[in-house]
């Protein structure tokens, strides 16, 4: 069985849940990577049921309490990020206190978080038009260049780009409709593994764009010299 970097993913993501429910299940308490990994497959399950975004936020946030985790874990993981597939598309969930009786603010020492920083201004601009019959959802921090094979634009100019939005939101190209996105950089160390698998590894990597825009003709994917939108529908 062929499996896209995507799917092993969240093979990986499920097998690390199940070990954890088991050991929850014999009344261990769980540790950092064990609660994570708990956290986020509840919302991939959930999303996978049908679920809205918020409603699998909030299964998730139900998950665990302070007394299924070890000590001190409660205020390590005060955050989990997660890319979900939902009926109308990927979306990054974000479960904010996944785990309730954290001290928080209130721990002896704790730092209050620093004021909100708005994402910078976008450095490309590009006209996107949804060529499918059915809504397309692409999440704040989703690789764009990768996005729905359907979605027609200049996908070069995307190669290594973002949309500018908030963490957690994503923008929503309804059948048949044209809209104008603004794009940034993806920061860190900007290594693209998983989303649609067309770069997998270092984004500026030498000929990393080039094979990048070979395989998205390869598969169809619009907005790359010679696809066809016939091409894109197979």
């Amino acid at each position: 069985m062929r499996l896209t970097p995507t799917e092993r993913d969240r093979l990986l993501l499920f097998g690390a849940a199940e070990l954890a429910r088991a050991r929850k299940a014999r009344g261990l308490r769980l540790n950092v990577p064990e609660a994570t990994a708990l956290i986020a497959d509840t919302v991939c399950e959930a999303a996978r049921d049908g679920a809205r975004l918020a409603e699998a936020v909030e299964r998730a946030r139900a998950a665990l309490g302070p007394d299924d985790v070890l000590p001190g874990v409660a205020d390590v993981v005060t955050e989990v990020h997660v890319e979900a597939v939902f009926d109308d598309g990927s979306r990054l969930a974000v479960v904010s206190d996944p785990i309730g009786g954290g001290l928080g603010a209130e721990a002896p020492g704790a730092l209050l978080p620093g004021p909100a920083h708005a994402d910078p201004a976008p450095v490309v601009t590009l006209t996107v038009r949804n060529t499918a019959t059915v809504p397309v959802s692409v999440t704040s921090h989703f690789h764009f260049f990768e996005a729905n094979p359907r979605l027609d634009f200049d996908r070069a100019a995307a190669y290594g780009l973002r949309l500018a939005v908030p963490a957690g939101s994503s923008v929503r190209f309804g059948p048949g409709e044209s809209a104008d996105v603004g794009l940034l950089p993806i920061g860190g160390e900007r290594i693209a593994i998983g989303f649609a698998g067309l770069v997998d590894g270092p984004l500026d990597a030498p000929g990393a764009r080039e094979e990048a825009l070979r395989r998205a003709a390869a598969c169809g994917y619009l907005g790359v010299p010679g696809t066809t939108e016939q091409e894109a529908e197979r």
